[in-house]
């Protein structure tokens, strides 16, 4: 198993690497390096598999020590996995599930197989112990804020759990004595990772309170049924409206909670994440109207109304992008002109100038031109 460490850093980084990186010219130095330990490189966040374990039916849970440039995280933060897949770069954005404060400096990530989960389904068929993959450094604001609050409310929904999972981890080993609510949505029981851990850091903590919701069984394991609603809350959160609070999961589940929290005026409480593209924005008259065009290709064509990164690549442009889903920023770029909206918050950019996520923005009300 190859061993994740760097032959830096110190001075090495801040004058040698540049000076490696001429004499290596016209290749990397990385690519010189990766000959000796493929783990190693002057400047990217590589690591290695130290293990795969199934944690529920149709999830995997695995641990990667990150080589030396890696700069550590905040719980709720997420990385993007780049990987090759029959010759083709892939990349998707998985949350750390670790503690901020694990001492082992693994970080463990739960990946979830989707139906037609390109990456997710070749994690599970073929990652493997020794396996070295890339990550970027930590990314996201989806995290706890410090000084901790008085009191957090965190709710997901199927693979949502990842990055509650790791403020809860953190909060338990800060010693945190403020009340959580873990309230975490599944179809089936059996389809939670890291039951049994929820079980016990519930037992563990008097402050902790755990609510495992099934949809889909006759099943109040925890004295709690059906989707989300405000009578749950009402009847098993108390306290609710004061807490600091977190939604991670489908676009269903992140839209009815950002409903009830504006319609308390508590948005300001309130952090969402979601794990499914967001859906298309239906204009008030009911037509789709202008051109889209990228600058740098010279490339035009009538605004479908799909996300501009879906626009892009239909005339054939292969922008850089992660998640799609307007967590991981990959697909940033900039806006020259025209109005777009985004679909997760409803915001509509007029200025001229503007960096846009690519992947949840639509061109609204005329022409659209990106500098791509």
């Amino acid at each position: 198993m190859p061993t994740p460490a760097n032959p830096r850093p110190g001075l090495l980084a801040k004058v040698g690497v540049p000076l490696l990186e001429r004499l290596a010219t016209p290749h990397s130095p990385d690519r010189y390096l990766e000959m000796i330990n493929p783990t190693w490189s002057l400047r990217e966040v590589r690591g290695v598999v130290t293990s795969v374990h199934r944690s529920a039916p149709e999830s995997i849970t695995l641990q990667v020590q990150p080589n030396s440039n890696w700069r550590g995280f905040q719980a709720g933060q997420h990385v993007v996995f780049t990987l090759i897949i029959a010759g083709v770069r892939r990349s998707r954005c998985y949350s750390v599930t670790s503690s901020e404060h694990h001492r082992d400096g693994l970080l463990e990530f739960t990946v979830r197989k989707g139906p037609d989960g390109l990456v997710s389904g070749f994690l599970h068929s073929d990652l493997a112990p020794g396996t070295v993959v890339h990550i970027t450094q930590a990314q996201g604001d989806f995290v706890l804020p410090s000084p901790r609050p008085a009191q957090v409310l965190l709710v997901s929904g199927g693979s949502g759990i990842t990055p509650v999972m790791s403020m809860l981890r953190t909060l338990c080993d800060e010693g945190y004595t403020g009340r959580v609510t873990f309230l975490h949505y599944t179809r089936r029981a059996e389809d939670v990772p890291y039951d049994d851990e929820l079980t016990r850091l519930a037992a563990e903590h008097d402050n902790v309170q755990l609510l495992r919701v099934c949809t889909q069984e006759d099943n109040d394991r925890d004295g709690i049924t059906g989707r989300f609603s405000a009578d749950q809350l009402e009847q098993h959160v108390p306290g609710w409206r004061q807490a600091t609070s977190y939604v991670c999961g489908s676009a269903r589940l992140v839209e009815d909670v950002r409903a009830l929290w504006a319609e308390h005026d508590l948005e300001h409480l309130l952090k969402a994440e979601q794990f499914d593209p967001p859906a298309a924005i239906v204009p008030t008259d009911g037509e789709i109207t202008g051109t889209v065009s990228f600058s740098k290709s010279g490339k035009s064509a009538d605004n479908t109304g799909r996300p501009l990164l879906e626009q892009a690549e239909a005339l054939g442009l292969t922008p850089e992008y992660g998640c799609r889903m307007g967590i991981c920023f990959s697909c940033t770029r900039r806006k020259t002109a025209g109005n777009v909206q985004h679909l997760h918050t409803g915001e509509v950019t007029t200025e001229s100038e503007a960096d846009i996520q690519l992947c949840v923005t639509v061109p609204v009300g005329g022409d659209v031109t990106v500098d791509l």
